[in-house]
C-alpha cells in the first residue's frame, strides 16, 4: 500500500465481546455486531492507533460514525472557502515568520498550506510506525493486562522482540491472541518500510 493510499484507505476496527472477537472491518460493519453482544466487556478499538471508542448507543449508526468522523467536528461558517474544506485557525508565528509567509507567491495561507503538505510527506514513515506501535500498545495493555506473562510479553514489544513476544502469547486466548499477532506484524511492516525509507532504499 502506497502512503496516499494508506491515508485514504477507510479506517478498521475491532470490538471484542470479552475475549471473543465479534467483529472487524468500517466502523458500519462494525457496530451492529457491537450492539447484538451478550458478553461483556465491550471493546471496540481503532486498528490504525489504537483509540477505544465508547459510542452513544442511544444513537442510531449513523450518528454514532457522523459523531466520531473527524469531518464532524464543528467549523466557523463565517470563514474560508468551504468547497474546499478550508478551516480557520489561529496560528501564532513570531514577526519575521509573518513576514515571510507574506512574501510568498498566494500569500501566508498557501505558503503554509505547502510548507505542512511537505512535513506531512516526509514524516508519513515516521507517523505510521508511532501509529502501529501505538495500536500494539494500547490493544496488549488493555487486554493483556491480566494475561500470563503480560509484563514479559510487554517488554519483548518495546525491545522488538517480536519472537519472543509471539512465545509469550501462545497461550492467551485465541481472538485476543491472533488479533496482537496482526497488530504486531503491521508494526514490524511498518518498521521496515521506514528502515527502507531513512536508507533510502
Amino acid at each position: 500500500m502506497t502512503d496516499a493510499s494508506y491515508e485514504d484507505a477507510p479506517r478498521q476496527f475491532t470490538a471484542f465481546a470479552g475475549e471473543r472477537l465479534i467483529a472487524s472491518g468500517p466502523l458500519a460493519a462494525v457496530l451492529p455486531a457491537a450492539r447484538t453482544a451478550s458478553e461483556t466487556p465491550l471493546m471496540i478499538f481503532a486498528d490504525d492507533n489504537g483509540d477505544q471508542i465508547e459510542p452513544d448507543w442511544r444513537l442510531a449508526d449513523a450518528d454514532i460514525i457522523a459523531r466520531l468522523s473527524p469531518e464532524a467536528a464543528p467549523a466557523d461558517k463565517r470563514v474560508g472557502r468551504p468547497k474546499l474544506g478550508v478551516v480557520a485557525r489561529e496560528v501564532t508565528l513570531l514577526p519575521r515568520h509573518w513576514d515571510w509567509l507574506s512574501s510568498q507567491p498566494g500569500g501566508a495561507s498557501a505558503a503554509l498550506r505547502k510548507l505542512v503538505d511537505q512535513a506531512r510527506r516526509d514524516s508519513v514513515g515516521a507517523d505510521r510506525v508511532r501509529r502501529s506501535q501505538r495500536a500494539v500498545d494500547r490493544f496488549i495493555y488493555r487486554m493483556g493486562g491480566d494475561l500470563p506473562q503480560f509484563e514479559e510479553a510487554y517488554r519483548a514489544l518495546y525491545a522488538q522482540d517480536f519472537v519472543t513476544l509471539d512465545r509469550l502469547i501462545a497461550t492467551w486466548p485465541t481472538d485476543i491472541r491472533d488479533h496482537l499477532r496482526r497488530l504486531v506484524a503491521s508494526f514490524a511492516r511498518d518498521l521496515d518500510l521506514g528502515s527502507l525509507a531513512k536508507s533510502g532504499g
